[in-house]
């Protein structure tokens, strides 16, 4: 099986933000990940990406917020997109809501 796509999609937050989410099925785990999706979600305020979940080859699940890097546990795919929707709200939230 090659990768397939699953997801793609980029949601305009306001006129200085969107979230960018794109998730593959992939034939094998991404080394330091132990399940079978590629994935990357960004939130971009201002051309600077301010949050991004990802699961870069030998990192594994992780999220940036900001400068601050933390591990994720990945249960399944609903899961986490619902968690990075409550990270990007609340993100909105504490920086204010953008225009």
């Amino acid at each position: 099986m090659k990768a397939r796509l699953l997801l793609k999609e980029r949601i305009v937050q306001s006129q200085a933000a969107f979230a960018e989410i794109v998730v593959w099925q992939v034939p094998e785990p991404v080394r330091g990940s132990r399940h079978a999706h590629k994935y990357r979600m960004a939130l971009v305020v201002d051309e600077t990406c301010v949050m991004r979940y990802d699961n870069e080859a030998g990192k594994g699940d992780h999220r940036h917020i900001e400068t601050t890097e933390t591990g994720l546990n990945f249960n399944s795919l609903d899961e986490l997109y619902a968690a990075f929707w409550t990270d990007v709200d609340n993100w909105l939230d504490v920086n204010g809501r953008l225009s």
